[in-house]
């Protein structure tokens, strides 16, 4: 048995949990998600809490089984509370500006990158440096953040570019640190 499939989830007071045709929907007071429930794994609805099971032993099924719990349970958390990623921009004349449903982005290219935010997604600029993007479905919040440290990766030598603020990046020496060997 999975150690995560078998956990049960606990509803929060303020949310709603429908199945309706091998679909979990989610309503709270943040918006609504819905997930697909694959074959062979069954949710459960009882007394405050969400079960997962499977119905079968095979590989398929043991392999989704953790996946689908932890699935709702991204969920649950997101309508009821929400998710939030930050970015940090660092490199001279790097700044990001929040223009409604959009980002610009100035990263020592030729041009400005105007990135459009998906639908779901909320950005606010701090100091023209930090990006702190908001949202309810983990699984967009995640690729958005990665799409965006994506236009400029940090670089090792320097640091300079866009880095998650938990990121920790190993830094190289440089051609000095070489040259002070002796040879």
């Amino acid at each position: 048995m999975s150690r995560v499939g078998k956990l049960p989830i606990p509803v929060p007071s303020k949310v709603k949990v429908d199945l309706v045709d091998q679909t979990v929907r989610i309503e709270g007071p943040r918006g609504k998600l819905h997930c697909r429930v694959p074959a062979g794994i069954r949710v459960a609805v009882d007394d405050g809490h969400v079960r997962v099971a499977r119905e079968a032993d095979d590989r398929r099924a043991r392999s989704l089984h953790g996946l689908t719990q932890r699935l709702i349970s991204n969920m649950m958390q997101g309508v009821s509370e929400g998710y939030t990623r930050v970015l940090e921009i660092v490199g001279v004349g790097y700044r990001a500006e929040a223009k409604g449903q959009a980002l610009q982005l100035s990263l020592g290219y030729s041009h400005p990158i105007l990135f459009q935010l998906p639908p779901g997604i909320q950005a606010k600029v701090e100091r023209q440096t930090i990006i702190t993007l908001e949202g309810i479905d983990r699984q967009l919040l995640g690729e958005t953040a990665a799409t965006i440290r994506r236009l400029r990766p940090p670089e090792p030598y320097k640091g300079k570019g866009i880095k998650y603020a938990d990121e920790v990046l190993r830094r190289k020496a440089g051609k000095a640190a070489g040259a002070a060997g002796g040879k």
